[in-house]
């Protein structure tokens, strides 16, 4: 299973790599299948694009294109140009193939339209007003990248639900340990 905190796929995406600052990030694009399997999780399609080997380095690439992209802009730096061109080139891909059948609607394609689209919207964030909203989580173990939709622009977390609570409960432990401790 993959975690998708952030609520943008591109962002979500480059969360595959966790624990980005660790000695041993945790990977969790190893196998073709996982990349296939996140494809279909995200809902960008609804069965897996049998995506082989070099799909997923490819994958693996755009993905650290992005995080590349959003870190200089998170430190205020020029965009690399290596990361700009590898997210470009994507983006001219082409799309996920949609199709209307009498009971829905189908989502389908190769790994390659996919990754396409990830970049599109890579664009669409850091070349747009988006980019002001970018927001690393506060915790220290977690590296993922989120959009600051928040009112007054103040959340700290990728999720409440996982980075939020446990953030909260190690202060209320350490203030427990030291009242205890009085």
């Amino acid at each position: 299973m993959h975690a998708f905190p952030c609520g943008t796929l591109p962002l979500d995406f480059v969360g595959t790599l966790r624990a980005r600052r660790n000695a041993v990030p945790t990977e969790k694009l190893a196998i073709p299948g996982q990349l296939d399997a996140w494809f279909v999780e995200a809902g960008m399609f609804d069965a897996a694009p049998g995506a082989d080997e070099t799909d997923l380095a490819v994958a693996v690439d755009l993905r650290e294109s992005i995080y590349s992209l959003v870190a200089a802009r998170l430190a205020g730096e020029p965009l690399p140009p290596r990361a700009v061109a590898e997210v470009n080139k994507h983006a001219a891909g082409l799309p996920v193939t949609l199709r209307l059948h009498a009971d829905g609607a189908t989502r389908a394609g190769v790994a390659a339209q996919g990754l396409a689209a990830l970049a599109r919207e890579t664009v669409e964030i850091i070349g747009g007003d988006d980019a002001a909203l970018l927001r690393e989580c506060a915790r220290p173990e977690c590296a993922q990248v989120y959009l600051d939709r928040s009112r007054g622009h103040r959340r700290e977390w990728c999720a409440m639900k996982t980075c939020g609570n446990r953030v909260k409960a190690a202060t209320y432990r350490a203030r427990q340990h030291g009242a205890a401790g009085s």
